[in-house]
């Protein structure tokens, strides 16, 4: 009994294995095969696919007025990130706010974020928590931009790292700019940190503004200096973009910072749109929290920059006054 069990033991394992994997393989294909159909039934072709997995997270811009829908799944970047508003009525005056050099301190920028949307919010790139804080911006229905550190003219102001400089290689500058771009996504395109002499070189500005061409983003102007070239650029590129027209808080002081945004319906009413850039001071975020409501009942429409360079794409552009303070030296 002893020589039977070890000499034919192994058999009756090996033999039960075998018919184990065989019934788990046929159970196995059964149910591989029933997942297959469930997928294919919904989704039968490459078309399909594409457009399953072209649907966006959350709400965008709805931009389908413009194209067909087979064409809108081509789409530039800066348009497919753009946050969603209805159209204005009548051209109603249209307005952009910017607030500038968001992500440093996390608690005034939650602050900005929690006032009524749609902002425009441009964050720093090297801050801390960058994807957490653009994702927060985002839920809170506010558009996106990078905010890119420029050459000033007075070196004596620090522009934080990895400033683009008018000395750089243009291989240096798209390196750096390809830096700054992959620090987070769900912007619709960049504007200047500073930058008084990079922008108004006009052979650098070309190589930044041609790399946002090809990756289908904007440019806002920020405008530090009368001399620069970023809008000379943009049209000859064809490159969507908008320009600051009115600085909020030069000076930060409340009544200062109330007339800069009356100086900012004024624009708007004169041109049919006025963008205005802030930085997250206190008084800033205060005085834009209680002008916002006052705003839209006075009639102002209330839009991210991409509303306001899908604007200008249409329109004779106006002329530009240096409205808010003498920045030629950042």
């Amino acid at each position: 009994m002893f020589r039977f069990i070890i000499y034919y033991f192994p058999c009756i394992i090996l033999i039960f294995f075998m018919e184990s994997r065989s019934l788990f393989a046929s159970f196995l294909s059964e149910e591989i095969a029933s997942f297959d159909s469930i997928f294919v039934s919904n989704i039968t072709s490459a078309e399909e696919i594409e457009e399953e997995y072209s649907k966006p997270s959350i709400d965008f811009c709805d931009f389908s007025k413009l194209s067909s829908p087979k064409a809108s799944k081509a789409l530039p970047l800066w348009l497919s990130n753009a946050v969603k508003v209805s159209d204005p009525i009548n051209s109603v005056p249209m307005i952009a706010i910017v607030f500038d050099d968001l992500g440093m301190d996390e608690e005034t920028t939650k602050q900005v974020l929690s006032l009524s949307p749609p902002l425009t919010t441009s964050f720093l790139y090297y801050a801390k928590n960058i994807e957490i804080q653009t994702a927060q911006a985002r839920k809170a229905g506010h558009e996106l931009l990078v905010h890119i550190p420029m050459e000033p003219l007075n070196k004596r102001f620090n522009t934080g790292y990895g400033t683009l400089q008018v000395n750089m290689s243009k291989q240096e500058i798209l390196e750096q700019l390809d830096a700054m771009l992959s620090s987070f996504s769900g912007y619709v395109g960049i504007n200047n940190h500073m930058g008084s002499r990079f922008t108004a070189n006009s052979q650098v500005m070309r190589t930044v503004l041609q790399e946002l061409k090809n990756r289908g983003l904007l440019f806002l102007d920020s405008l530090t200096s009368p001399d620069s070239t970023g809008e000379k650029t943009a049209m000859e590129i064809k490159l969507p973009f908008a320009f600051r027209t009115v600085f909020l808080d030069n000076i930060r002081e409340k009544e200062h910072i109330e007339n800069q945004l009356s100086l900012l319906e004024e624009q708007a009413r004169r041109n049919g749109f006025a963008v205005g850039i802030g930085h997250p001071h206190p008084v800033t975020i205060e005085s834009v929290r209680e002008w916002i409501p006052l705003a839209k009942k006075r009639g102002f429409h209330l839009v991210p920059v991409s509303s306001i360079a899908l604007f200008l794409q249409n329109e004779q552009l106006p002329k530009k006054e240096n409205t808010a303070v003498n920045d030629q030296d950042r």
